[in-house]
């Protein structure tokens, strides 16, 4: 679904997207994106026995916090603010130097496309639109972790948030 209410500003994008993503094994994904609704960096994933959130979960620079819930049992857990952006740039760089396939790799981002191209031709029709599962072949794991020092967030000069209207 997509949702526009007539502001200038969305002129040329949409203002909000939903959609349902159906998986393997009746596993489904809901999801809102939106440009016009209240500035949140978190996201929520819930399950048949929990769920959890991860609070500061878009932002350079903070700390993110976890919060679990697993049959009624809550628990948190705050990881220390780090720098996101500069490992991503290293690895990059890395993978440039050494001749090697970045993890994640253009094919990926090909699929990721395919389900965007796929989520816009189902709200045209109104219908489910299938796409083929593309199979991955490399997951990312904990020897590519790569840590930087935090970054302080940056002071906006004669700006607002995309949020502000």
């Amino acid at each position: 679904m997509i949702a526009n209410k007539g502001e200038k500003r969305f002129a040329e994008i949409d203002e909000m997207t939903s959609a349902i993503l159906r998986f393997p094994g009746e596993r489904l994904a809901i999801f809102t994106c939106s440009f016009g609704s209240a500035d949140v960096g978190y996201y929520d994933v819930v399950g048949t026995r929990g769920n959890l959130r991860l609070e500061n979960a878009y932002e350079y620079a903070g700390k993110m916090r976890c919060v679990t819930t697993i049959d009624g049992e809550k628990s948190q857990k705050t990881f220390k603010a780090g720098n996101q952006f500069a490992p991503e740039l290293i690895y990059f760089s890395d993978c440039i130097i050494n001749d090697r396939v970045p993890e994640p790799s253009g094919k990926e981002g090909l699929a990721d496309v395919r389900v965007i191209n796929a989520l816009y031709e189902s709200a045209e029709i109104g219908q489910p639109v299938n796409i083929e599962q593309v199979p991955k072949r490399r997951r990312p794991n904990e020897k590519m972790v790569i840590k930087r020092p935090a970054v302080k967030e940056p002071k906006l000069v004669s700006a607002k948030s995309p949020q502000s209207s």
